[in-house]
C-alpha cells in the first residue's frame, strides 16, 4: 500500500477490496450454475468463467488483507499517516 495513506483510507480500500471479492465470487457461483446448462461448449465457457473470476476474488482478498494491515500498522504508528 502508498506510504501516504492514512490509516481511515487503508480500511476504506480494504472494505472495497472484500466487496469486489464478494461480486467475483458470486458471479462466479452465477456461472458454476449456469454450467450446468445449455450446450456443452456453452457449459466448458462457464466453468471457465467461474474459475477466473474465483482466481479475482483470490486478489481481492489478498489485497483487502494488505490493505487492512497497513491501515491497522498506520492507526498503531500514531502519526496519521
Amino acid at each position: 500500500m502508498s506510504e501516504d495513506k492514512s490509516a481511515l483510507e487503508n480500511m476504506v480500500d480494504a472494505a472495497k477490496a472484500k466487496l469486489q471479492e464478494g461480486v467475483d465470487r458470486a458471479r462466479a457461483a452465477a456461472h458454476d450454475v449456469a454450467s450446468n446448462f445449455g450446450s456443452t461448449a456453452d457449459n466448458l465457457k462457464d466453468k471457465a468463467q467461474a474459475a477466473e473470476d474465483r482466481a479475482k476474488a483470490e486478489v481481492h482478498n489478498a489485497q483487502a488483507h494488505a490493505a487492512y494491515n497497513e491501515g491497522k500498522r498506520e492507526a498503531q504508528d500514531g502519526d496519521g499517516h
